[in-house]
């Protein structure tokens, strides 16, 4: 186990955006309104990542430190708010990011003598106490909120490091923050051998446009005004709502779907369906995607290992990204919030049972199929009503932090892939984590867990199982 005392700080800088030229300058805003889309998360926790990077045992520590800081002011150059803060005056309708001249966003340096194998090993348990001092605190008080916070920590024992990254979530969706360190690792790598260092690829230019976002129910004021009156009225504070504190002898895993035991997944799904269909327990086939099979198997392996004796519904959050259901879509870099989520709830007995996976599927896919028939945000007046009681809740609302498809272990910042990318902030939210694997072996996925030792030690005897029995 790594000695939490371990954790040196060495230096807290502020690293402002390179300054750019007035062309530059002007094709990025210096306010953003927040949208619709925004406001659902305005209060809720940050999202913290923790990236791994094994290294020779040549490395230069200044060289490395340098070198990061250097390219995280270029980045910044694209994604100048992101040194800005939330501000919500009282005379705006609504909450603002705003950046103003000698804004800058807190980069903490530290060092660190814990065991970095074990801490970026993906084949073992770790206590989830471990990461806390790698990732680094956001900036929050009722008057503002920033937008993000670093924290580079080098293990000199070990041959490696780690970037820990907190980020607003009404500032950034997964597939925004994902684009803004894929740029910062971009920049990173191509420094000094690129002559136009500065440059990103099309797909990491951000687009800033909020014009785009259209709300035809008329649902922001709706949510503007539940926001001000979740504590009192009219109270605009940007503190985050506190969740649950997590038991304290959690541990985090992570697990493998290959694509083959995915497949025979949902071949075993699909045969069910059809005896269901034909028993008239079921009245339709939906679509069996990766993401389906493999959150339901998951939230089912979850469910048994739990052994709660009790009937109460369970809940499942899912979102999904909106940005290509939009007519006209919306651009894939789009800078922002852009995903609608849905709550399943379902019966815990039907889950449990012999057609648990089946029914969990099924629930997973109406509801993402939801957001095509029904519509984006369809039905969600109440939203925010819902989710901020249930993160306080004392029962599990399952979510899902990450997708596969965001690519995160191609964020390269000149030292190779991460060796292991983890989903610090689960542990207070209850969700799994998705990801492509690690190894590069298309289709396969990764899944991550925060769980109390001996849930977990159960939940992975029968994770493996059901793979085995497939």
């Amino acid at each position: 186990m790594a000695d939490l005392n371990s954790v040196r700080v060495i230096e807290v800088c502020m690293v402002a955006p390179q300054p750019s030229s007035p062309e530059d300058h002007s094709a990025t805003p210096d306010a953003l309104p927040l949208t619709l889309f925004d406001l659902l998360w305005l209060r809720f926790a940050p999202v913290q990542r923790l990236f791994f990077y094994e290294i020779s045992s040549s490395f230069e520590t200044t060289t490395l430190v340098s070198k990061l800081k250097a390219s995280l002011s270029i980045a910044l150059q694209h994604f100048r708010l992101l040194a800005g803060n939330i501000n919500w005056p009282q005379h705006s309708p609504k909450p603002v990011l705003t950046h103003v001249q000698g804004d800058a966003v807190s980069l903490t340096i530290a060092e660190s003598h814990a065991d970095f194998h074990h801490l970026s090993s993906r084949s073992n348990f770790v206590e989830a106490k471990e990461y806390h001092s790698l990732v680094p605190q956001l900036p929050t008080s009722h008057e503002k909120a920033a937008a993000v916070a670093f924290q580079v920590t080098i293990f000199p024992n070990g041959n490696g490091f780690s970037i820990g990254t907190s980020m607003h979530h009404a500032i950034l969706d997964g597939k925004s923050s994902t684009m803004f360190v894929k740029s910062w690792a971009h920049i990173c790598k191509h420094l000094g051998d690129d002559p136009s260092g500065s440059a990103l690829p099309d797909q990491l230019k951000p687009f800033f446009d909020r014009r785009v976002v259209q709300d035809a129910a008329g649902l922001e004021p709706i949510f503007l005004n539940q926001l001000q009156n979740l504590d009192g009225p009219n109270n605009r504070s940007l503190m985050v709502t506190q969740y649950k504190s997590p038991p304290p002898d959690e541990v985090r895993g992570i697990f493998v779907i290959t694509r083959p035991e995915i497949e025979a997944m949902k071949q075993w799904v699909s045969t069910k369906m059809v005896e269901m269909i034909k028993n008239e327990k079921q009245s339709d086939r939906p679509h069996l995607s990766t993401f389906s099979v493999t959150c339901a198997y998951t939230w089912v392996c979850l469910l048994k290992a739990e052994e709660k004796q009790t009937d109460k519904p369970v809940m499942m959050g899912v979102s999904v990204d909106c940005r290509s259901r939009f007519d006209p879509p919306i651009p894939a870099n789009y800078f922002g919030n852009c995903v609608d989520g849905r709550v399943i709830v379902a019966e815990r007995k039907g889950l449990l049972g012999e057609d648990g996976l089946t029914v969990a599927v099924n629930e997973i896919s109406e509801a993402i199929k939801s957001v095509d028939s029904d519509g984006i945000l369809y039905g969600a007046e109440t939203l925010i009503q819902t989710l901020y009681p249930a993160v306080s809740s004392e029962e599990r609302v399952m979510g899902v932090a990450g997708s596969p498809r965001f690519g995160i272990y191609e964020t390269d910042f000149g030292w190779g892939k991460p060796s292991k990318v983890e989903v610090v902030s689960i542990e207070e939210t209850g969700a799994m984590s998705l990801a492509e694997s690690r190894d590069g072996i298309a289709g396969d996925v990764e899944v991550g867990l925060v769980l109390e030792k001996h849930h977990m030690q159960a939940f992975a005897s029968l994770f493996a199982k059901g793979l085995q029995d497939l």
